[in-house]
């Protein structure tokens, strides 16, 4: 009996956390690196998961992490001022800049920043929703913050220089963690409209007001992917195979990072963490390969409200005719002033039951009404749970089942492959629950801003049993589970495979906040079918070398599309120019490889000719969207030339010879590193493998990659497992200094994908092979 109350006694003096883990047990972890400085960490318990896992992080990221917290805390303004941008990187430092969404839609100075997030990241929701997280979860953030500030302890005087003795780089809490990953959530909402709500704002010291603008285009432009699964009807083995291939920022806190994050008996997950959540978002484990491309859904509504004019303060509204109050916050801005003295400039912001105010001109409401932005991922502190889950899948069907039981993914489609052989696409996204027959009604007062009538409740977002309030659940999303395959490169759900379209449920269809159909689609979307399409009409034994090869073929579809007519038109030309330039063309391989020649000529031509009306001679048929529109119209043709000898004389100005070779003008610099890199701009020309350089192009070229091609992902399985190449071409830190800051570049230019290992013996038979152990002190 005394040993039952001595062991009681000491488990009450050491205490039992909630997350199951020991709170008293000093966390720690095994953490080894593999060739390109890939991480793999190994613990008992998923706190030490979390602690291993930001240690690795810090050693390549700090800087960037620790600059990235001070914009999601409302401090930028405290350390740089609040005139100055968010810190944008030079020859090849990271950038912290949100430009995610579209090129600088984001570009707020530092006070507008800071105001904005104080006012939107609701902490005391975030708290309240991640006191219900699963344990696991939960041990995972602490742990997170508590490998960081480890790490910051040790290495305090050999930070890198970007941050050396930076008074900003600070330890963090696990509220710093719940509002980073919160940022993460308002990608496609809340911040694709920070001017408006700054605009709704009131000054409290009446220093500066915000002009509105109307909200750009929400369409992502700055993000995207290709997905592609399939299945065990066209593999070489009968099981399922993947390719992943995000389109991510080079430089910003949207970059991703390879690990392997294992806990025995509960979690083996390999594939990239992103912006340094602490999970596996896209990757793999023995039995589920997965990636997620950009959803065409939209993830916000506006609501209009009607002031209730009995309230002379005009902060009540009604409805159903019953006045609500407003409620209000005044949100403090420290400013560092040029003699380092700090300043507190104060606004007063406002929230409704349906979301914050905005304001947009020219929207068609009265004088006394009232506009709110609806965000369903404002609060959703799902995220870690979901991705969790996900690695723990063991087949698609199950994945479907775990994304049914959360639906925590933000913005992302999952298109997913087993080792059963099944493939599997599904917008299970958070998309606001408004009904087809919603948009149909008067509820819908104006298209372009998304507007519902939101003085009647019968007009607010409604619910599905065993969801989250105010969303679709799983049932009502789009999917499709085949044993061919499916694909998605950021179009909608329509055309997953182009031997089944998916219209949706009868007789209205799916939810039009999912996405259009029976529509054009982008010219990159198209040529992945067109590539994978004519593979497997050749042959249905897919292998890796397979995925590879569709990957990098580097194929202009737009040249393909075009050319053949457009060069038709050339012979009998008498002008010199425009024959040179159309015997480049001819001569050229119409593609973005690095040493095609004549691809600057076409990609330059092809950027004025694509803005040119009725240039297609088979107009677009929704029958037949993979192979819709093609060929040049006639009446077309003589347009076409024009740009052409323009684009011609353009290069020559540049002293660019039409010929010239892509390789010596599409370039990567940074710091010392100078590496040429293959790729074309993806939709617009139709290129599978997407690279956007930060300018146009010059005469020394197109600058430095932006964002595109962020991370290559190929995954087969056999019976013991996953078997898996993968790249990450800009590498895993951004610290100049650091081995893993360019490795992976060469790699790239080279279309090289090494195995990634992922079984214990794989990782020890690596010749880069090295192991410590990381733990509290």
């Amino acid at each position: 009996m005394w040993r039952f109350h001595v062991a009681l006694l000491w488990m009450l003096l050491a205490g039992c956390g909630d997350d199951g883990a020991h709170p008293a047990r000093r966390l720690g972890a095994e953490v080894a690196r593999t060739s390109y400085g890939i991480v793999h960490v190994r613990a008992e318990d998923f706190g030490g998961l979390g602690f291993g896992l930001a240690y690795a992080y810090a050693q390549d990221n700090i800087c960037m992490l620790a600059d990235f917290l001070l914009t999601v805390r409302g401090e930028r303004s405290r350390y740089f001022g609040g005139d100055a941008p968010p810190t944008v990187g030079t020859n090849g430092e990271y950038s912290v800049a949100i430009d995610y969404l579209n090129e600088h839609m984001f570009d707020l100075r530092n006070e507008d920043s800071d105001f904005f997030f104080k006012a939107y990241l609701d902490l005391d929701a975030l708290r309240a929703g991640y006191a219900r997280a699963s344990p696991d979860a939960r041990a995972l953030l602490r742990g997170y913050a508590a490998g960081y500030n480890q790490y910051l302890r040790e290495h305090r005087a050999s930070l890198p220089k970007a941050c050396h003795d930076a008074a900003w780089v600070k330890p963090i809490t696990v509220d710093d963690l719940y509002l980073l990953i919160a940022e993460k959530a308002i990608h496609a909402s809340g911040q694709v409209f920070p001017r408006q709500i700054l605009a709704a704002a009131q000054d409290v010291d009446a220093a500066r007001t915000f002009a509105a603008v109307w909200p750009r285009d929400w369409s992502n432009l700055g993000l995207g992917s290709n997905g592609l699964a399939l299945g065990g009807d066209v593999t070489r083995n009968g099981r399922g195979m993947l390719l992943a291939n995000p389109h991510y920022p080079w430089f910003s806190t949207d970059r991703f990072y390879q690990v392997h994050l294992t806990v025995p008996g509960a979690y083996d997950v390999m594939g990239v963490s992103l912006g340094g959540l602490p999970a596996v978002v896209i990757g793999f484990n023995r039995d589920v390969a997965w990636t997620h491309t950009v959803t065409k859904a939209l993830h916000f509504t506006t609501f209009r409200l009607q002031r209730d004019k009995a309230d002379r303060s005009g902060r009540s509204y009604l409805i159903d005719g019953v006045p609500q109050r407003m409620t209000e916050r005044v949100v403090e801005v420290q400013l560092r002033q040029p003699d380092g003295s700090q300043r507190v400039r104060r606004k007063t912001f406002f929230y409704t039951r349906l979301g914050m105010p905005i304001v947009v001109p020219g929207v068609p409401v009265g004088p006394d009404d009232i506009i709110v932005l609806g965000d369903p991922n404002r609060d959703n502190t799902r995220l870690l749970d979901q991705w969790l889950a996900i690695g723990r899948a063991t087949s698609v069907e199950a994945l479907r089942t775990t994304l049914g039981s959360i639906m925590g993914l933000p913005w992302v489609n999952t298109v997913a492959a087993d080792r059963q052989g099944g493939a599997l696409y599904i917008d299970a996204s958070v998309v606001p629950h408004v009904t087809t027959a919603q948009f149909l009604s008067d509820c819908m007062l104006f298209g372009p801003l998304l507007l519902f009538d939101g003085s009647r409740s019968a007009c607010h977002w409604g619910s599905d049993p065993g969801s989250p309030a105010g969303i679709f659940g799983v049932a009502q999303a789009p999917q499709l589970l085949r044993r061919d395959y499916v694909a998605n490169a950021n179009d909608s759900y329509w055309l997953t495979n182009s031997a089944h379209l998916l219209t949706g449920p009868e007789p209205l269809g799916y939810s039009p906040l999912y996405g259009p159909t029976a529509v054009p689609q982008h010219l990159r979307t198209r040529l992945g079918f067109v590539q994978i399409d004519s593979l497997l009409a050749a042959r249905h034994d897919v292998d890796l070398d397979d995925l590879h090869d569709l990957i990098f073929s580097n194929r202009v579809h737009a040249a393909e599309l075009v050319l053949p007519d457009l060069l038709a038109a050339c012979p009998g030309t008498t002008d010199v120019t425009r024959g040179n330039a159309c015997g480049v063309l001819r001569a050229w391989d119409r593609k973005v490889d690095l040493d095609s020649r004549g691809a600057l000529l076409f990609r330059e031509f092809w950027l004025k000719a694509v803005a040119l009306p009725a240039i297609w001679a088979v107009p677009f048929d929704p029958r037949d969207p993979v192979h819709t529109p093609r060929g040049v119209a006639a009446a077309a043709v003589p347009s076409l030339l024009t740009a052409l000898k323009e684009t011609a004389q353009r290069l020559s100005a540049l002293g660019i010879a039409p010929d010239a070779r892509l390789g010596d003008y599409q370039v990567d610099q940074r710091a010392a590193y100078r590496t040429e890199v293959h790729g074309g701009t993806g939709d617009v020309d139709g290129v599978y493998n997407a690279l956007h350089m930060t300018g146009p192009l010059t005469a020394q070229g197109y600058g430095s990659v932006r964002w595109g091609t962020s991370y290559v992902q190929l995954v087969a399985f056999d019976d013991r497992g996953p078997i898996a190449r993968g790249l990450l071409p800009y590498g895993q830190s951004t610290d100049p200094v650091s081995p893993w800051y360019a490795d992976q570049l060469p790699l790239y230019a080279g279309k090289e994908l090494p195995r990634l290992p992922f079984t214990e013996e794989e990782i020890q038979m690596d010749g880069n092979f090295r192991r410590d152990t990381v733990s509290e002190k």
